[in-house]
């Protein structure tokens, strides 16, 4: 039997900070909507790293790098990831709108589509906004979004951590988008 063992660095032939920032990314960009925890900012950030999405925009009371707290959970992502901060979250949908985006808020709406059933369209480009730990989704970007994805859940909660959020939808939509 072959023995296992965990690969190095070296071995796992990752980007350079350099090469990353001159690299094909996915036609896919974040919001985040009024975030509170500078933890999952920086969560965010190394997800968004993770599956070469094009930009995080930061929104709202959504603090900024540079702060020890992103720093700590980001892990260095905030160099790699093309990141801006906007104040007004539904302007800011309104901009991405213009520029051919389609917005995904994911959030438990009255019409939400299960995340299993969305299927992305590689001719197209997506927004992606997550909300505020407490509060969700604003209703403003509810109301701008063209669609709603849920992530179905059968516990007693009601909802994820943003940052466990955020993994399960990138890297759904990033399996059916991979570069």
């Amino acid at each position: 039997m072959e023995e296992r063992r965990k690969l190095s660095m070296e071995e796992l032939g990752r980007l350079s900070v350099q090469e990353f920032k001159g690299s094909e990314k996915l036609p896919l960009v974040v919001v985040l909507d009024n975030v509170r925890s500078l933890h999952n900012v920086g969560s965010a950030f190394r997800t968004c790293d993770a599956f070469r999405i094009s930009k995080l925009y930061l929104t709202g009371i959504t603090g900024t790098p540079p702060h020890r707290e992103i720093h700590k959970s980001a892990l260095g992502a905030t160099e790699s990831v093309p990141w801006e901060y906007a104040e007004h979250t539904g302007e800011l949908i309104k901009q991405l709108k213009g520029d051919g985006y389609d917005i995904l808020a994911i959030e438990q709406t009255t019409n939400s589509l299960p995340l299993q059933n969305f299927k992305a369209d590689s001719s197209k480009k997506y927004c992606l906004v997550f909300g505020n730990e407490v509060e969700g989704v604003s209703n403003e970007a509810i109301a701008l979004a063209d669609v709603s994805l849920e992530i179905p859940q059968s516990g007693t909660k009601h909802s994820l951590n943003i940052s466990v959020c955020t993994g399960i939808v990138l890297w759904h939509v990033y399996r059916q988008l991979a570069l």
